[in-house]
């Protein structure tokens, strides 16, 4: 399969860039800084792109088999909001634009419900420095659920998937799709390895077109 990875060089990307080569992909990685992809691979082209642009998109993704896009502006920019939204619509016109049917995006946890009706972004206890880029994820779910032309899939984490989550690579989780997945302790958690391989198995298997699904422990 060849799939065009957006945000490759990010914490989750770089870990699904490792997950796709070693399952044998090629990767086309679209970056905004290509100096930061060290990793030398027969399977692995890197090109810097501008993902806030549809037609650029278009042109770099455009002869792949699926693009996966965990773009994130970055938590610590003040436009995160804004720049998210127009990051991700872009990514996902220049995808159709293109042809490519595919789509997965890796958004946010915070929009997942914890009761009925009440999403975890709406609870007291939301961190604050994490709510612009996670009402930008949430947002653009909504945007992403009218679209049904492309077979796009929503990636939303586990509530807990930092990088002091050290379970590594274990190539086992439990899916669900607008709940969080608890474990035995009522803790909503998952590996970025591990949220890696539950991505590039979705792209495989296929369990959740145009729909958004979550995984956990």
């Amino acid at each position: 399969m060849k799939i065009a990875l957006i945000g490759a060089s990010g914490f989750v990307g770089s870990h699904v860039l490792q997950e796709a080569l070693q399952r044998g992909y090629s990767v086309t990685a679209i970056v905004r800084h290509p100096e930061k992809i060290t990793l030398q691979h027969a399977g692995l082209v890197v090109k810097q792109g501008d993902v806030r642009q549809a037609g650029e998109v278009a042109r770099l993704v455009a002869g792949h088999d699926a693009v996966v896009s965990a773009y994130n502006p970055g938590w610590q920019n003040p436009h995160i909001y804004n720049e998210f939204l127009e990051g991700a619509q872009a990514i996902e016109q220049g995808t159709a634009a293109a042809g490519v049917p595919r789509l997965i995006v890796v958004g946010g946890a915070g929009s997942l419900e914890i009761s009925p009706g009440v999403q975890l972004i709406d609870t007291p206890g939301f961190p604050a420095e994490f709510k612009p880029g996670a009402l930008g994820a949430r947002d653009y779910l909504a945007i992403l659920r009218r679209n049904d032309t492309l077979d796009w899939t929503y990636l939303s984490p586990a509530i807990v998937m930092h990088p002091g989550v050290k379970t590594g690579r274990t190539g086992h989780y439990r899916t669900g799709t607008d709940q969080p997945v608890f474990n035995e302790k009522q803790v909503s958690t998952i590996s970025v390895e591990d949220l890696a391989v539950a991505l590039l198995d979705e792209l495989e298997q296929g369990r959740f077109i145009r729909k958004r699904f979550t995984v956990g422990y």
